[in-house]
């Protein structure tokens, strides 16, 4: 057997929510390519479908769901349609989530609330709902797949910088659900996440009309570049197939060698007058 043959998922079956566009799309597109089967999820439909599109012309089954992944209902509901739909469930990418930033004093309970739900919670009622699935076939003694979850949190779950405390700390929720869920769910399903830096996705898309803050990131990153989402993807594949089977629990920096934030929000220091004392 060849080393590539490790990175192939013929036959497998796969769910990749926020699958639309960006980190999501690439990802879905790369699980095709290597022999997948899979069900894509996001809010808008035209663009499943050009996702969708690239799907089968790798030769693969695309479902389309389109749904909006907050509520927890809708998210779990597509393991269902992937087992209804295409026979089985072999791999779970929790791609969808992301939350704007904001200063500290701006960041209400509730705001920090929605960051973990969408974040956290979403990742956890699709997991949830999914292993049953993924055990449904390991009854058969020739089934030997390792099923596998693959979340993608971000490097500001792992560094500190000012304007990121809900997104942050959700991303650092999710890393360390992964870890944890990779020890409730060994040794039947492996259970991985990506702490992803600077990727040229939609949440990006207000640094390509300004040349400055895009400078700002390429400098601010030791590979000197912002991310492709194939960059992610490629990391999701390995997680996700047999060349990743012996790796468990574990969060990839693919973060172009980030330890620190690269954009600076300019958000002030707090002057004594920023807010009015409580009487």
């Amino acid at each position: 057997m060849s080393i590539l043959d490790r990175f192939r998922l013929t036959d497998h079956v796969a769910v990749v929510t926020g699958a639309g566009r960006g980190i999501g799309a690439a990802t879905a597109v790369a699980l095709a390519e290597a022999g997948a089967d899979v069900v894509i999820s996001a809010r808008t439909e035209d663009q499943l479908e050009q996702v969708a599109e690239r799907i089968r012309g790798a030769g693969r089954r695309a479902v389309v769901v389109a749904a909006n992944l907050a509520h927890t209902d809708a998210v779990a509901g597509l393991a269902q349609a992937a087992y209804d739909e295409l026979g089985r469930l072999d791999v779970v990418v929790n791609n969808v989530g992301g939350t704007i930033p904001n200063a500290f004093l701006d960041t209400d309970v509730d705001y920090l609330e929605e960051a973990f739900h969408f974040n956290v919670a979403t990742a956890h009622a699709l997991t949830r709902a999914a292993v049953p699935l993924m055990l449904a076939s390991l009854g058969d003694p020739e089934e030997q797949r390792q099923k596998s979850v693959v979340s993608i949190s971000s490097t500001m779950g792992r560094t500190a910088g000012r304007g990121y405390l809900a997104y942050g700390t959700a991303k650092a929720a999710l890393a360390h659900w992964s870890r944890l869920a990779a020890t409730d769910l060994a040794p039947r399903i492996r259970v991985n996440g990506i702490y992803v830096g600077s990727v040229m996705t939609s949440a990006l898309e207000f640094v390509a009309g300004d040349p400055q803050m895009k400078q700002q990131l390429e400098h601010g990153t030791p590979l000197g570049r912002i991310g492709e989402p194939e960059d992610i993807a490629a990391a999701a594949l390995y997680l996700a197939s047999p060349a990743g089977k012996y790796v468990t629990g574990k969060i990839l920096e693919v973060d172009g060698g980030l330890q620190g934030p690269n954009l600076d929000l300019g958000l002030p220091d707090l002057a004594p007058d920023a807010v009015t004392a409580p009487q």
